[in-house]
């Protein structure tokens, strides 16, 4: 299956794409939150690719438990002029990171080709809409309030993601421009996280490109006791898993680390 998105072609099941993240925030849980540095955020973004990134994740809000919600005004703020930087400078196709309409038009009018929406559209189904008129891929990631589930995990991951798809394909999105994400760390307690990594082929049935995102989370430091910057090691073993298990993109803070690993992995593959 392949898709265009932003102008460049993409392979799923090809290798293994690496998109890098860029914080423009102050309290991001990976402690490379960048605030209100835009010089910096598109500095970052450019390294990145000179590492290997195939396309840079932007975000300005906050995700990790106990955050402080922000404004929409504040988050295009943050994100706005980043975004318009690095879609013309650096190369790749530019992801605006949330779940809030107007910031996702902000960054569409920016120049940003993909929409990465941690709510998978339960929040702002006219995501999907946006998408579509101005033909984005869009990631939609499971998400729930609290870490309770009625039935089998996997089960109830995969319903939640069958549905978002739907909403977004019934909009006009491209089947080959949707991507679902399981969401590691969001309404999961960390064992959940495990068995999502274990059984990460299960997504494969669904037929749309997976993007995981494990880089630097709490899981990991729970698993090795390691502090956030201390787990490189840990980030890279799950990269590796997840290229093993069918991932299409690893959404990593340490592009170059990860860029080798997922060359590896993909070998092996």
């Amino acid at each position: 299956m392949i898709a265009d998105i932003g102008g460049r072609r993409f392979e799923w099941g090809s290798r293994t794409y690496v998109m890098g993240i860029v914080n423009l925030t102050p309290d991001s849980f990976s402690g490379d939150g960048l605030g209100d540095d835009r010089e910096g955020a598109v500095l970052q973004g450019s390294r990145m690719v000179h590492e290997g990134a195939d396309f840079l994740d932007v975000g300005g809000e906050s995700t990790r438990p106990g955050h402080m919600p922000i404004t929409t005004a504040a988050e295009i703020s943050r994100t706005e002029a980043v975004v318009r930087r690095l879609s013309r400078e650096s190369g790749v196709p530019v992801s605006i990171d949330t779940y809030k309409l107007e910031v996702a038009e902000a960054g569409v009018a920016a120049g940003a080709t993909i929409l990465n929406d941690i709510w998978g559209l339960t929040r702002s189904p006219g995501i999907a809409n946006l998408a579509a008129r101005y033909q984005c891929a869009l990631v939609v990631m499971h998400n729930q309030d609290g870490t309770e589930y009625a039935g089998d995990l996997m089960e109830e991951i995969k319903r939640f993601l069958r549905e978002s798809a739907r909403l977004a394909l019934a909009a006009g999105v491209r089947r080959e421009r949707v991507i679902i994400d399981p969401g590691i760390g969001f309404g999961k307690t960390a064992d959940h996280n495990w068995v999502v990594m274990r059984r990460l082929e299960e997504l494969k049935e669904l037929g749309y490109p997976i993007l995981i995102g494990t880089s630097r989370k709490s899981f990991i430091g729970k698993l090795l006791d390691r502090p956030v910057g201390d787990r490189v090691e840990g980030t890279a073993a799950t990269v590796a898993a997840a290229v093993l298990r069918g991932a299409d993109i690893v959404r990593v803070h340490d592009v170059a680390a990860m860029s080798r690993v997922a060359r590896v992995a993909d070998q092996m593959r």
